[in-house]
């Protein structure tokens, strides 16, 4: 399925370098980590992007994780162009905003009560800032390699686009901004118990994500996430799901229905918006008493809630509920899953792997004999041992064949409804070849 050259991809990158920071409006898509230039979309449909050169794109990125239903869903289109003519933005209460809250907390009955906002980054902020006004206390534990989001105080030892920067990981971001905010290591439970028996009564909230997405897809141990229940039980301290990519991905109600384990709050996004800017944040009634205007913890947003989003999320969320949608996409998860195994065995290559979600973790000797101990790669210093260079070869090769794959060593790939068998089996064909 090759690709023409990207001509036009080419001098569109070119001509948005002279009006936006880099030609794009998040670092990681301008491909500079992986050796190329950015294709630039012009429309999509199903498990197919279809870039300004007119090349048609077997996407695995999916908005990143974004389309589970995969793209342009003919009825998640129609219910927004309908909420459209109706009216884009209000700044005023709709009854869509509630029914969408029903089914959310119908999904994860973690939240109790929840509100909208408009991104990810926003959804865990709000968290975090709640969570502190109820226990009145400031310290925040996070775990490396963790992304939450953008926020000044959150971008210390973070995955997804910043995972190659230790300390705080962007400039422009004062010491005093991290101060309380502790990092522990991943899948490690001692350290966590260490750490609360020392500061759990100082800590406000531990956030983490059940399963990690911004670092490669690495899972948890099963004593690990248990512990992170039990020790913010045991001291007080607010405990966070960051499910902004595992939410409506892993189960309907998340990673906290496959792994068993209730949070005190929440926070979704993605797959919430159905393809628009939406996010959510909640949890325990009494904890979501503090948010403004019932309590003192002030939070805002003028297009929270946005009357298009929510239709979009609404008719999302009704596909999602129908009886078998999950088992059939993790059936099909476990097939393609089962032939990769076999394609990259003995090829110095490491694949992790939860639910629809998976990576490819590249060592630097392709005949396997440097590699990762044949078991998952289980932590951020474990993801720091891969080749990106490898790696960046990989994407290259994969996207000359027609396939789009998430364009970062540390990011994950989801597989869709809409990756039909036929699809699988060329992408399996090409990353044999790829990775030759």
């Amino acid at each position: 399925m090759g690709i023409n050259e990207r001509i036009l991809s080419a001098a569109a990158f070119e001509q948005a370098q002279r009006v936006i920071p880099g030609g794009v409006n998040s670092p990681v898509r301008a491909l500079k980590s992986v050796g190329t230039t950015p294709l630039f979309v012009k429309e999509a449909k199903g498990a197919y992007l279809t870039d300004i050169d007119d090349n048609r794109i077997i996407d695995f990125c999916m908005s990143w994780g974004v389309f589970i239903l995969g793209h342009n869903n003919e009825r998640v289109s129609q219910a927004a162009i309908d909420a459209v003519w109706r009216g884009s933005s209000y700044g005023i209460p709709t009854v869509s905003e509630t029914i969408l809250a029903e089914k959310v907390r119908q999904a994860f009955p973690s939240m109790e009560r929840l509100r909208f906002v408009n991104s990810g980054t926003e959804a865990t902020m709000s968290a975090i800032r709640v969570a502190r006004g109820f226990t009145g206390r400031n310290l925040l534990v996070k775990f490396e390699g963790n992304y939450h989001g953008h926020a000044d105080h959150l971008l210390v030892s973070a995955g997804s686009g910043v995972a190659n920067i230790t300390n705080a990981s962007s400039a422009g971001v004062p010491d005093g901004f991290v101060r309380y905010t502790a990092v522990l290591p991943y899948n490690d439970t001692e350290a966590l118990h260490c750490f609360f028996a020392e500061h759990g009564h100082e800590v406000a909230a531990l956030i983490i994500e059940p399963v990690a997405c911004n670092m490669g897809v690495v899972v948890p141990t099963e004593d690990f996430l248990k512990a992170t229940r039990e020790v913010t039980e045991q001291y007080g301290a607010i405990l966070i799901f960051d499910e902004v990519i595992t939410g409506f991905r892993l189960a309907f109600g998340g990673a906290q229905q496959r792994f068993g384990i209730m949070p005190d709050m929440t926070t979704v996004g993605k797959i919430v918006g159905g393809g628009f800017p939406a996010a959510a944040f909640g949890g325990r009634e009494d904890i979501m008493r503090v948010l403004a205007p019932e309590g003192p913890v002030y939070q805002a947003g003028t297009l929270s809630g946005n009357p298009v989003a929510m239709a979009a999320g609404i008719e999302t969320v009704r596909q999602l509920s129908q009886p078998g949608f999950y088992e059939a996409l993790e059936r099909k998860s476990d097939d393609f899953i089962t032939k990769l195994e076999q394609i990259i065995a003995g090829r110095g290559i490491q694949l992790n792997r939860c639910g629809s979600m998976f990576t490819l973790f590249f060592s630097s000797k392709a005949d396997g004999s440097e590699h990762f101990n044949d078991s998952p790669v289980r932590n951020f210093k474990d993801t720091q041992r891969s080749d990106q260079q490898r790696f960046a070869r990989y994407f290259r090769n994969m996207l000359s064949r027609g396939i789009y794959v998430s364009p970062s060593q540390f990011e994950g790939n989801f597989i869709s409804e809409t990756h039909t068998p036929e699809i699988l089996d060329y992408v399996l064909k090409s990353i044999a070849e790829s990775i030759d």
